[in-house]
């Protein structure tokens, strides 16, 4: 009996160096109607909070959360929200709130957060966590009845790549990194204490019907795509920018390979001549000539972040576009019935 809970207690210890892959964030309703209510009262402007929980496996909690004050560019606004983060975090803890940090959240427009300022954040927060995810929230989704809202992380394969800050086409292909795998998109479960729960039943009102369903009939979703187009639009113009940034470095790398060809032929004929002559040839090549200087290859990084947002856009735009189709025939049927 003593081995076999011997054994155990080693398989225990053994089992927690190998960290079980994220599978489900479970936030609890409190902390989501926090999220909600604090992106919603500064909306359209942008704003973030900490999320607070517990990593337990392979599911990741979130118990609680706080809002951060609304930060300007000044160190010493700064430096007040590093030390009310602080304060916060140590009145939850003499209170007896869980005070693990595990993320944090933020607010979008239209689902625009795909940036690089998302992926600085991330690498900040992986100094120090283990594992932590982004809860990105988006009101303006929200007022057709949806709710907005996503659990992110960077992968594994991408972090390894932008710790070496290495984005060449050469090492994406070896990595097999595509644009998709920047981020991975975590499932979301709700989860309330048996208390809650009951407390909610006795809250429903009577008619099964709610507002969120009557926002779901709503048949003017003009203003939503027209918005989603216009950054669609502005995401293409983005992309075209960085074609051509990309032509223009091919251009300089085969204009270069054409001088080196050049100047290597004449170094070789010169070597002839010198071998004929018997004198000692010259190397073939010259460091300190500007033609052998490396061309430094652009960063493909944020082409694969605007690739990601207009899969968004697009996957937004044909979801929307859809449901009023839906509506539209339904509409029509009702009045021709």
């Amino acid at each position: 009996m003593a081995n076999t809970m011997a054994k155990s207690f080693l398989q225990a210890v053994s089992s927690e160096d190998v960290a079980s892959p994220l599978r489900v964030v479970q936030m609890e309703g409190l902390a989501i109607l926090k999220i909600i209510k604090h992106c919603k009262e500064f909306s359209p402007a942008l704003v973030t909070g900490q999320l607070l929980g517990l990593d337990v496996g392979s599911v990741l909690e979130v118990t609680n959360c706080f809002p951060f004050p609304i930060r300007e560019e000044d160190e010493q606004i700064e430096a007040d929200g590093a030390n009310y983060q602080l304060e916060m975090m140590r009145c939850l803890r003499e209170v007896n709130v869980d005070n693990n940090t595990v993320g944090w959240y933020q607010s979008t427009l239209l689902g625009s957060f795909q940036t690089v300022e998302l992926i600085e954040t991330f690498m900040n927060y992986q100094e120090n966590i283990r594992r932590c995810v982004c809860i990105v929230y988006d009101p303006s989704r929200s007022n057709l009845g949806v709710l907005a809202l996503k659990a992110l992380k960077l992968t594994d394969s991408f972090m390894d790549l932008y710790r070496k800050n290495n984005f060449t086409g050469e090492k994406l292909r070896e990595k097999k990194l595509s644009w998709v795998d920047v981020f991975e998109e975590i499932p979301i479960k709700v989860s309330n204490s048996a208390l809650i729960s009951a407390f909610m039943t006795e809250l429903e009102p009577e008619s099964p019907v709610t507002q969120c369903d009557y926002d779901r009939l709503k048949l003017s979703t003009a203003p939503y795509m027209e918005r989603n187009l216009e950054f669609l639009i502005e995401c293409m113009e983005d992309v075209n920018s960085e074609q051509n940034k990309f032509q223009y470095y091919y251009r300089n790398l085969s204009r270069q390979q054409a001088q080196q060809q050049a100047w290597l032929q004449k170094r070789r004929t010169e070597n002839m001549a010198r071998k004929a002559a018997g004198e000692e040839p010259l190397p073939e090549e010259d460091p300190s000539n500007p033609i052998f200087k490396p061309i430094p290859e652009p960063s493909r990084l944020d082409s694969y972040l605007i690739t990601n947002q207009i899969a968004n856009y697009c996957n937004q735009i044909n979801g929307v576009a859809g449901q009023s189709f839906n509506k539209l025939f339904l509409m029509k049927a009702l009045q021709d019935n």
